[in-house]
């Protein structure tokens, strides 16, 4: 994962995201910042992007680290919770720290009642 200091010079909190999909295929990502903070783009949101990008769109698991100095579990935001749900809520996140520990989670379970594709069709 790549953690450069000039991909998140406001915050200097770095995210990065490890995507694995369902043929295999890993691909990463980091977040990148941007003085309009609305248009700063999320490590999860970048890495499926590129997944989706080079033809995956089904997912086994996602692992995100932060570069956070505190000891604490950091999740995916809302809109990066939203962003997963659209590819379905069966499949895993982790959520590590650097000391290498780990929580896993399932989409389901980090957006319960989540507003999916499947819910347009049951409209």
């Amino acid at each position: 994962m790549h953690y450069q200091k000039h991909i998140c010079p406001y915050s200097n909190f770095s995210v990065g995201a490890s995507l694995l999909c369902e043929d295999g295929r890993i691909f990463s990502g980091c977040n990148v910042e941007n003085a309009s903070n609305g248009l700063t783009i999320c490590a999860e949101r970048t890495v499926i992007v590129k997944a989706v990008s080079e033809g995956c769109q089904k997912f086994q698991a996602i692992f995100i680290t932060t570069r956070s100095p505190s000891d604490e579990y950091i999740g995916p935001c809302g809109a990066c919770r939203q962003f997963l749900a659209e590819f379905g809520t069966n499949w895993d996140v982790y959520i590590c720290k650097r000391d290498g520990t780990y929580l896993k989670h399932t989409v389901a379970e980090l957006l319960p009642y989540a507003f999916t594709p499947e819910t347009l069709k049951r409209s």
